[in-house]
């Protein structure tokens, strides 16, 4: 009697109907029931518990499964205008939808990366302008070590990099090693124009044969293998040496399989060998951006001469 004595007079009161006292009322005992439920469950845990990621991950975890739970079962009870459950629940996720794009948008970059395998676990990967080994994938982002940015020849910054899973869906991704575990490297080699570039192409070759012959074999059988999953053809794997002219020499650029995470120390390599063999030819010398004076009458052939006047 007493509790029928008090709806009334907060009707009359405040204004407050007894159906909107109701859903007050219900919404109260929901809440504390939750707030209980929760209570009761981390206590028991943390007995057995003892680590303090895991106690934090438990807190996290248990206050969003109590919020859904009693956002849905408040609703429910504020919106029975609602046909059903299933039109309240569709409103719900509408308007999740919208409010959480980016989480939503990062979850389903997971499950393409988890489907597709555009990269794994391991895999050396660039998507957009960032570069690194990747380390960890999770639901919304995975992780790289970063190589490259201030440091030379792709070698790891130590920093590590995490990207949202969504970026694969807006930004171009490159693999360096899954399907084909090579890549293309070229070092170019600069020489005055009056150096022997014929013998130094020789020794070049003599070089990059010497320092990159067992990759051929090995660089063969990958494509042989990936041209199974894709379109990837080449017609010479062994090393060259392609010549071209510049402002300040001739150009000698060496062409070579190289592993992608051993680059630099292929590089170093064939570079030592270089200097080594060209230290011993007088008749070979090194480039640069220079200043020269040239006289036609002394210096040019003699069908390019210009005539005396």
């Amino acid at each position: 009697m007493k509790i029928f004595d008090i709806a009334k007079w907060l009707e009359k009161t405040i204004g407050f109907s007894a159906d909107l006292q109701a859903k007050l009322l219900t919404s109260i005992v929901i809440i504390f029931i939750l707030w209980l439920i929760r209570k009761i469950i981390l206590r028991i845990y943390f007995r057995k518990i003892a680590d303090v990621r895991s106690r934090y991950r438990a807190q996290k975890s248990s206050v969003y499964i109590a919020s859904l739970m009693g956002f849905l079962l408040i609703g429910k009870i504020w919106f029975e205008g609602f046909a059903s459950l299933a039109t309240f629940l569709g409103l719900i996720t509408a308007g999740l939808a919208i409010a959480l794009r980016d989480p939503l948008v990062n979850l389903a970059g997971w499950v393409f990366i988890i489907w597709r395998k555009p990269f794994v676990v391991g895999d050396r990967i660039q998507i957009g302008n960032n570069s690194g080994d990747v380390i960890d994938v999770r639901i919304f982002q995975f992780t790289l070590m970063e190589i490259g940015n201030w440091v030379d020849a792709e070698q790891s910054t130590g920093r590590i990099m995490h990207i949202p899973n969504g970026k694969i869906f807006n930004e171009v991704q490159a693999n360096y090693t899954t399907g084909f575990n090579y890549i293309w490297n070229e070092i170019p080699v600069l020489v005055t124009f009056e150096s022997d570039w014929k013998k130094a192409k020789g020794i070049l070759t003599s070089i990059i044969n010497k320092d990159a012959e067992h990759l051929s074999g090995t660089a063969e059988e990958k494509i042989k293998e990936a041209s199974r999953k894709f379109m990837i053809f080449y017609t010479k794997l062994t090393p060259i040496v392609y010549i071209s002219v510049k402002d300040s020499g001739v150009m000698l650029t060496i062409r070579y399989f190289c592993d992608p995470r051993r680059r630099r120390e292929s590089e170093e390599k064939i570079w030592e060998d270089i200097l080594i063999e060209f230290s011993k030819c007088d008749n070979i010398d090194f480039a640069y951006p220079t200043q020269r004076f040239y006289n036609n009458l002394r210096e040019g052939k003699t069908g390019t001469k210009a005539p005396l006047g």
